[in-house]
């Protein structure tokens, strides 16, 4: 794991979320984007090398819908970024954690990504993180 990617915030009103950040940071989303197969609509804002996910529910049986019903808004995950997904699913599996899917999936903002169950990692979801290469 090279560095935190992102942290991920899981919110119930997108638009009204990021009009919050777009204060908080004096600049808007630069990028948004919906990624149908986890039923989600993401914001993404820099706040110099840092940057947020905001995530939204567009689908009921989301696992961010679950999320805001069991918890209600706040942070959902942090993200690292990795060199190789598929080396590092690998390399935490020997070491004991679980891996929720052990085969990566296209995630938002051009990665792909792979997420370690809380249960393995203190109740912190992580979220692995690959830049898809051209």
């Amino acid at each position: 794991m090279r560095k935190i990617e992102h942290i991920g915030i899981a919110v119930k009103d997108l638009d009204l979320s990021n009009l919050l950040f777009e204060k908080l940071f004096g600049m808007p989303a630069y990028k948004s984007e919906v990624v149908e197969s986890e039923g989600v609509n993401t914001s993404f804002f820099m706040n110099g090398p840092n940057k947020i996910e905001l995530l939204a529910a567009t689908n009921p049986e989301s696992s961010i819908a679950k999320f805001l019903e069991k918890k209600g808004e706040g942070i959902h995950h942090i993200a690292f970024d990795v060199e190789d997904i598929v080396s590092e699913i690998a390399r935490l599996q020997k070491e004991g954690f679980i891996i929720l899917n052990t085969i990566p999936k296209k995630g938002a903002d051009n990665k792909l990504v792979a997420f370690l169950h809380p249960k393995s990692t203190n109740g912190v979801l992580i979220e692995l993180c690959q830049e898809i290469k051209d």
